[in-house]
């Protein structure tokens, strides 16, 4: 995939009708919005366009209302939200690429802003259905992206409207591509990957294709148990995806074989039973990975591994990191991904999370500005590192 993508500062916005997608997926209580995260991360594009003199039109889903009209799920809050920030009014369409839209879209004025109701109210946008792609495409001139984390999905929105219109990325897209794009495709050396989370099976391609690329390949989480029993250890209770032993047995013969580093860890945190309620206190010991208890299962790394680690963090020169080391929302087992978080804060080199529970727990532990990117797509950021083509950001014009 090329990542040498044109972005908004490549073409002439000014008095033009600007399509803009957005990740405003935001989550609500009780008709409020409870994080604004999302909406707060788009505003440098939006108030490039605005600036710029160029007519704004926004749209994103929210939530999954699948093909029907949620009134629970309506993207007034968020007009209302963006409205706040810019200090302008947000014109809210009642309809998507509808008699509404095609009026409010028509009648703007260079610098105005309007906002379309919720993209999956209609039941081809996740269909990618080409009739609401034109329809969406009638509204304007260019196209712009700005929604990495529906980049991976070829819905109308994302990808269907740029076989109409000329498309661009805008500044999270621009740099979500600059840097992972960079980061997979030349990175500085030591390159160091750290995956964790549960199951092998969630991230087969991504181990395969980071085994192309990296100098050194960390394995924690849940996952790391079918590699040890892989190795033939006795895991005790610890979570084994039984399918996937070979898989395994291929990936350590395929690191072994490309020179590539594969570290496992050595010791881990055991306990009788998973936590339940997840954040219940629960009895914890450390033994070495070679001897796990027949009756108990491991559910974080231990301080060896954690030391192991954060010291190949340390001396490399690009870090990739994607899911916990342990049941992180449990505070006794989050002590490997808290390890992990903070050696890639301590780094010099360049540090990317990608999406999901571990940019929640870097922006828990307070360590976000220290990491040189943080993913805003989870799925997105997978997909990425599985070396597969986005549709949302093939779609948009090379450079």
């Amino acid at each position: 995939m090329n990542y040498n993508k044109k972005s908004i500062e490549d073409i002439e916005v000014a008095g033009k009708r600007v399509l803009c997608r957005c990740d405003f997926n935001v989550p609500t209580k009780d008709g409020k919005i409870t994080s604004d995260k999302r909406i707060v991360a788009a505003m440098p594009t939006i108030e490039y366009l605005v600036n710029k003199g160029a007519k704004v039109i926004l749209c994103s889903h929210m939530g999954k209302p699948k093909g029907e009209w949620k009134p629970e799920l309506s993207l007034k809050v968020v007009a209302e939200r963006i409205s706040q920030l810019l200090g302008k009014e947000v014109i809210m369409a009642s309809d998507v690429a509808g008699e509404d839209s095609k009026a409010k879209a028509a009648a703007l004025q260079n610098g105005d802003v309007m906002l379309l109701e919720n993209t999956r109210y209609i039941k081809g946008e996740t269909k990618n259905d080409p009739e609401l792609s034109k329809a969406l495409a009638d509204l304007a001139d260019i196209f712009v992206n700005d929604a990495f984390g529906t980049a991976h999905r070829a819905h109308s929105s994302t990808a269907g409207v740029a076989d109409y219109l000329p498309a661009v990325s805008g500044y999270l897209v621009q740099k979500e591509v600059s840097i992972m794009g960079k980061a997979l495709a030349n990175p500085e050396r030591p390159f160091v990957a750290i995956l964790g989370g549960a199951k092998v099976s969630d991230k087969l391609n991504v181990i395969n294709n980071l085994l192309e690329k990296v100098d050194t390949l960390i394995i924690g989480g849940g996952m790391a148990y079918t590699f040890l029993a892989a190795q033939g250890y006795t895991v005790g209770k610890s979570l084994v995806d039984e399918e996937k032993l070979d898989y395994c047995k291929e990936m350590m013969a395929k690191a072994e074989a490309k020179g590539v580093k594969l570290l496992l860890p050595v010791d881990t945190a055991v306990s009788p039973a998973f936590p339940s309620p997840i954040d219940a206190e629960i009895p914890v010991d450390y033994v070495d990975c070679t001897a796990i208890p027949a009756d108990k299962m491991g559910l974080d790394i231990g301080p060896k591994a954690c030391a192991e680690f954060a010291a190949a963090a340390k001396a490399a020169k690009t870090v990739v990191w994607n899911g916990p080391m342990g049941v992180f929302e449990n505070p006794t087992l989050a002590k490997g991904t808290i390890a992990v978080a903070q050696a890639l804060a301590d780094s010099d080199a360049v540090t990317i999370v990608g999406g999901g529970d571990s940019a929640a727990a870097c922006e828990q532990l307070g360590f976000a500005s220290q990491i040189t990117h943080i993913s805003t797509g989870g799925g997105a950021s997978l997909e990425f590192l599985e070396g597969l083509e986005l549709p949302g950001i093939a779609c948009l014009q090379d450079k």
